[in-house]
């Protein structure tokens, strides 16, 4: 059964530019290795989220490969530099799970 892991990440709208460059190089990050989850970046245009919240969201088969991206990118050095950089400017940070539904 599939599942969709996302991160949700809302940024201080002055600080878009820095956040947005640092997204860039976790973008290249992902191409950089083969291993490493794979996701499509979006910004709300219109909706519940304001503006100025990135979601980063990937499509797994099942809830334990969902499982293993989280420990992937958990145990990467450099993914954790940049994090380390981006969270100055962030003002609200969550990961949701979501089971897809077949019908």
């Amino acid at each position: 059964m599939p599942y969709i892991l996302r991160f949700v990440q809302r940024y201080n709208p002055a600080d878009r530019k820095a956040f947005m460059d640092l997204e860039a190089k976790f973008a290249a990050l992902e191409r950089k290795y083969p291993d490493f989850p794979k996701g499509t970046r979006s910004q709300p245009y219109a909706g519940r989220e304001p503006s100025n919240t990135l979601i980063w969201q990937s499509e797994v088969p099942s809830l334990s490969e969902a499982q293993a991206a989280l420990a992937r990118i958990a145990g990467d050095p450099e993914h954790e530099a940049l994090f380390r950089q981006q969270v100055p400017f962030m003002s609200d940070l969550y990961t949701e799970i979501y089971e897809v539904l077949e019908f």
